[in-house]
């Protein structure tokens, strides 16, 4: 074995996992004068944000939006150097496939729950509205510790309401279930709105009301010219720059405490590292296994964590012949059995892609919910033809692409079910007994981009004893909202 001892009189943190999130809590280290390694098993860094090409053209393969609304990621995206690349979408109008024709995506609604029955006007039946309206008219529902987001919006509302629009747009964040998906820790606007109000409708409106009020500019989501996916490089080069040290091909494979002097060993391969406190940045299931000895309880908590896999297919077309409708694409309901989940029209959505290649249409479709297994065992030449059969049935798109791409996230996505936040809060209790350890990433407060940056920021607290980021995400968790359609 070759030890690697943290230096007398420095502080040394380890940080497992070099996705967004444990680069975020390695930058944020670095801030505080501390020494820092981060650990990563696979080849490369980033995680789920990852920058590719299609016909020479720059697109992500992951996640493409940063939601602004909240500061984490453009904050980091400035502190790193990326301020001149970031730009809002070109276009935010996406629509929604269903009932056989592209509609627009209603406005007025939280997470698809509307304030007002007029709200989903062309996208619902008449019954549909009209089973809205008796909203006003029925009795307090009690929630309890926590609800499904489509068993409390059906109940009130209707399931055209969670079947036609909830769905979509939880699907695309969460690629779950919308009748699994906990209300509280995936929509807690929702959740508050259910817990104060009779009516959900009211509770709609009181929260678009206040956002009114708080007179929030600017856009709501942010790309980078040549990806979001450049984000994790730029982080990582900061991260360098300032000293920290990043292996790849690192995968950890112990992680114990060492009572004697209150720190950790971390193991990798021949190589044992010896620090002050670890910061653990990976999924779930691979958290569990490295707490399974120093915290079996909060090991048990994590490996219950599911996840849902899924497939981005990136299609490339010449401009020329290639006729798409305005927008930045659209989200596809369940219900009403296509395979793909939603299309977004990549080179219409981010200007920088169009500028960078003006004669190519690049666009992208998602395939894969949580449950949905077989669609993904079939291979990339499948996903592709399956692809262009709904785009062509959506828009009439019928050109021959010049190139294909299929990216496949296995188990990509947590879920988070009904009593998700007593998990996390279960899981930290146990965290909480061994000093000098933290835990962040999307198996927790948000699976978004924000949400992952605000973890490891909470992290980094925690691990000097300041509990104060933690206990705001568990209070307040980050909702992650749909950057108009495919993401």
């Amino acid at each position: 074995m070759r030890e690697v001892q943290a230096r007398a009189g420095t502080e040394q943190v380890v940080v497992i996992g070099a996705g967004i999130a444990g680069l975020a809590a390695a930058h944020r280290l670095l801030e505080r004068g501390v020494r820092v390694t981060v650990l990563e098993a696979a080849d490369r860094v980033g995680g789920k944000l990852l920058p590719g090409e299609i016909a020479g053209a720059r697109v992500d393969l992951g996640a493409e939006s940063l939601l602004a609304r909240r500061p984490e990621a453009v904050t980091l995206a400035r502190e790193v150097g990326l301020a001149d690349s970031l730009q809002p979408p070109a276009s935010a109008t996406a629509s929604i496939w269903t009932r056989g024709a592209l509609r627009p995506m209603p406005k007025g609604h939280v997470m698809g729950v509307p304030g007002t029955a007029a709200a989903l006007s062309g996208v619902l039946s008449d019954e549909g509205l009209a089973r809205i309206e008796r909203d006003a008219e029925l009795p307090r529902t009690e929630i309890g510790d926590d609800v499904a987001v489509g068993e409390f919006v059906a109940a009130r509302l209707g399931r055209e309401v969670v079947d036609r629009l909830v769905e979509p747009l939880l699907g695309g964040v969460y690629a779950g279930d919308a009748y699994r998906i906990s209300m509280r820790s995936a929509v807690p606007q929702l959740f508050e709105a259910a817990r104060t109000h009779t009516s959900l409708t009211a509770g709609v409106r009181e929260i678009q009301e206040k956002a009114a009020a708080a007179q929030q500019t600017g856009p709501v989501f942010m790309g980078l010219r040549g990806g979001v996916g450049t984000l994790p490089l730029a982080v990582a080069e900061s991260v360098r720059a300032r000293g920290g040290e990043i292996l790849t091909g690192k995968p950890v494979t112990e992680l114990r405490r060492t009572p004697a002097d209150g720190g950790w060993r971390v193991v990798s391969g021949v190589h044992v590292w010896h620090a002050n406190a670890v910061i653990v940045a990976v999924p779930a299931p691979a958290a569990a296994g490295l707490l399974r000895t120093d915290s079996p309880g909060a090991a048990a908590e994590l490996g219950g964590v599911e996840y849902a896999s899924m497939a981005l297919v990136t299609l490339a077309y010449p401009r020329a012949g290639t006729d798409l409708p305005e927008g930045s694409g659209f989200l596809v309901p369940p219900v009403d059995g296509r395979t793909i989940k939603a299309a977004t029209f990549a080179s219409g959505k981010w200007g920088w892609i169009a500028e960078e290649n003006p004669d190519l249409v690049v666009l992208r479709t998602s395939v894969g919910r949580y449950g949905e297994t077989e669609i993904l065992r079939r291979d990339d030449a499948e996903l592709v033809d399956v692809s262009r059969r709904d785009l062509k049935a959506a828009t009439g798109l019928d050109a021959t692409p010049v190139a294909t791409r299929v990216t496949r996230w296995e188990d990509g996505l947590p879920q988070y079910p009904v009593g998700h936040h007593a998990r996390v809060a279960r899981v930290r209790e146990h965290v909480a007994r061994l000093p000098g350890l933290a835990l962040c990433g999307a198996p927790y407060d948000g699976v978004g981009v924000p949400a992952c940056i605000a973890s490891a920021y909470a992290a980094v607290d925690q691990i000097h004893g300041d509990l104060r980021g933690v206990q705001e995400l568990t209070d307040h968790p980050v909702q992650s909202l749909h950057g108009g359609a495919g993401e």
